[in-house]
């Protein structure tokens, strides 16, 4: 099923609410949130908290909008190099990296920005980089009905870069693969091999 944004509703005084709980955190951690470089940060951070987990209110039906249409292709659509940025659910650090998506269309193709809002939909919520890869995967599936759907994040993640194992240069790479692409190993191959090789076409 389509997404449903009304299952994430935002109260109207949200920022208001947002404003007093920064406000809280700063005085908190030891700092004076009447000094005037933090004055108007509380407000800032519940502005920023609510536009980094704006996926919470769309759905994959606004997204897609209708952007489908009949195609005869049957070879790999891939869109790689999505830039995305996420907020970690377990320490609410950041995480981003690349996105590559790739589908074998079965009769119809979706737009190609639209494959870009679908992967921004879900990275601006509280996630892990496994859950969504695999949401994106889902969703390309489902408006698509594809054959088969790859999707490839390669990510860093602030949680260990900034704090634990602190790990400098350390990376995550996930994968989901559905239906031809999980099922077929050429195809996947293939899928695979486009993600490596778009560099040097480029």
């Amino acid at each position: 099923m389509f997404q449903d944004a009304s299952k994430y509703p935002i109260q109207d005084n949200a920022v208001d609410v947002l404003t007093s709980v920064y406000r809280d955190i700063i005085t908190n951690v030891g700092e004076d949130v009447t000094r005037d470089g933090l004055l108007k940060t509380p407000e800032r951070a519940a502005k920023a908290i609510l536009r980094l987990t704006s996926g919470y209110q769309q759905d994959l039906q606004s997204i897609v909008n209708g952007a489908l249409f009949e195609s005869d292709s049957d070879q790999v659509v891939l869109v790689r190099d999505i830039e995305f940025y996420s907020l970690c659910e377990h320490h609410l650090l950041p995480f981003f990296g690349k996105c590559h998506v790739g589908y074998l269309p079965r009769g119809k193709v979706l737009g190609l920005s639209k494959v870009a809002r679908i992967v921004d939909m879900f990275s601006r919520r509280l996630q892990i980089q496994e859950q969504l890869t695999h949401q994106v995967a889902l969703a390309i599936q489902e408006c698509t009905d594809a054959y088969g759907v790859g999707v490839v994040m390669d990510a860093r993640h602030m949680c260990m870069i900034m704090r634990g194992v602190e790990k400098q240069s350390s990376s995550t790479t996930t994968s989901a693969m559905l239906g031809t692409f999980r099922q077929n190993p050429a195809a996947r191959a293939e899928f695979l091999s486009l993600i490596a090789s778009s560099n040097s076409s480029l």
